[in-house]
């Protein structure tokens, strides 16, 4: 062994100590940084440096500067957004998948990247009770995912777009997408990126708890035609970021089918729940949907990126974005060379991780960490209700409550947006927790999203009484 190979080794155990310590004791970080602007930028040179530097020194700037600068996702009490983490077992496999470097672009690349892909995807798909018929595809995100469906979406209408393009088309009518107010945005920036463009994203009416009215989606798209406009795909949505609602997927299938429109389905956020017997009606009405996008990096467990797109027809998929050059052709059969499903050439080898934290818990622990969330949501949401001047503003089906404070009725709304924000500002301003908030009928309420693995009822007990102390309720 060299004195090379020695320092890495070294190197590595220093990383592994330091890892294994931020697990051990994670309430040590604020979690909501408190870097200021600039303060990064300013603590490092303008310039690389001439010479290469012993990681000794670049560990202790890790330390020293990069540190106080994260906002510390992997915290069982970051409660903003949707809460994630990143496994312990799956932290390894990362580092053995950084360590072999693969690009899973074709089957050839690296067979057994492109194989787990293929085995680790089918056994998701049959943990959320999804059917054969569907085929999965790794993406970074569920922004990707939703890209890539639109895009096959498109295809599927047989407009020859993929050789005529879009421009300079007097033969060609506005396409449309249908989704709500409550849709995650990225609908909406894949629309502007294949050309479809913003306005002829339509917003469908919602009922009040927040979901796609059928009734409304088919009026809509039968004034598209009507209009001689061609409706191209509706999004349905199992877990809306601001409530987590979910819209009544079997109900627009039924709207979709009939009228020979796309249904691309974002179950992101309350997909993974599919994996419990009593929320697989989450997905069951999907199972007849075109595309369906999970989050693993959400609710699985597994670290930021991992993003899985279902598709019923993925040689459709293939014939979208297919494309290879001389040199990347190759004569393999029966395989899936996956740089022909989407945008992407260069592919990680992200499937390994999910592998690693699917064999790690087992279907039962992964079962076991999502119902602990869902109850500690429930509770949590009860000692809202109970609790004078507090308010429960949305359902509360999974994992995530949506609340604010009104200590007066009287108070005019734009006074309660402003004391809900105060509140939630003091909350972050103590480092102990971290949370976010959404607007609803355009009022500020205040979001808790529990999703950490290592989140405890001790976790969200201190979280909702540092509420109550900013909202001066002893």
């Amino acid at each position: 062994m060299t004195s090379q190979d020695d320092d890495f080794r070294a190197a590595f155990e220093r990383v592994g100590a330091w890892i294994d310590d931020y697990y051990n004791d994670p309430l040590r970080y604020p979690v909501l940084s408190r870097a200021r602007p600039g303060d990064l930028i300013a603590a490092l040179p303008a310039e690389a440096p001439l010479e290469g530097e012993p990681f000794e020194r670049i560990f202790a700037d890790f330390e020293r500067c990069i540190i106080p600068g994260i906002t510390h996702w992997n915290h069982p009490r970051f409660f903003a957004y949707f809460a994630i983490s990143a496994a312990k077992v799956t932290v390894l496999a990362e580092a053995l998948a950084a360590a072999l470097d693969v690009n899973a672009m074709l089957w050839r690349t690296s067979p057994a990247a492109t194989e787990l892909e293929d085995v680790t995807l089918g056994w998701l798909r049959r943990m959320l009770g999804l059917p054969d018929s569907f085929h999965g595809i790794v993406y970074d995100t569920a922004s990707i995912g939703g890209f890539t469906a639109l895009a096959a979406a498109r295809e599927a209408l047989g407009l020859d777009i993929r050789a005529r393009g879009m421009a300079g088309r007097s033969d060609l009518p506005a396409l449309r997408v249908y989704v709500t107010e409550h849709t995650h945005s990225h609908v909406e920036k894949a629309a502007i990126a294949l050309g479809i463009g913003r306005d002829n994203v339509v917003a469908v009416a919602v009922d009040e708890n927040f979901a796609m009215l059928p009734g409304a989606l088919a009026r809509a798209i039968d004034d598209d035609r009507a209009a001689g406009r061609l409706p191209m795909c509706a999004v349905a949505t199992v877990g809306t970021t601001s409530t987590t609602s979910t819209d009544p997927v079997g109900a627009i299938r039924a709207v979709t089918r009939e009228r020979g429109v796309w249904l691309h389905v974002d179950a992101a956020y309350g997909g993974p729940a599919a994996i419990l017997p009593e929320f697989r009606w989450l997905l069951d009405p999907a199972h007849d949907a075109d595309s369906i996008v999970v989050n693993p990096h959400k609710w699985l467990f597994v670290p930021v990126d991992l993003s899985v797109l279902y598709v019923r027809d993925p040689e459709l998929l293939r014939r979208t974005f297919s494309l290879a050059s001389d040199v990347l052709v190759t004569f393999e059969s029966c395989v899936h060379n996956y740089m022909d499903y989407g945008l992407q050439l260069g592919r990680r080898f992200r499937a390994l991780k999910l592998w690693f934290a699917l064999r790690s818990y087992g279907v039962r622990g992964m079962q076991a960490r999502l119902r602990a969330h869902i109850a500690m949501a429930q509770e949590l949401a009860g000692w809202i209700a109970a609790a004078p001047g507090w308010e429960i503003a949305a359902a509360h089906p999974l994992s995530v409550v949506c609340f604010r404070y009104v200590p007066d009725p009287a108070l005019d709304p734009p006074a309660v947006d402003a004391l809900n924000l105060a509140i939630m500002d003091a909350v972050n301003a103590t480092g102990e927790a971290f949370l976010s908030s959404t607007r609803l009928h355009g009022r500020l309420v205040l979001r808790i999203a529990i999703g950490n693995e290592r989140t405890t009822r001790d976790d969200v007990r201190a979280v909702w009484e540092l509420l109550a102390r900013a909202a001066g309720v002893r």
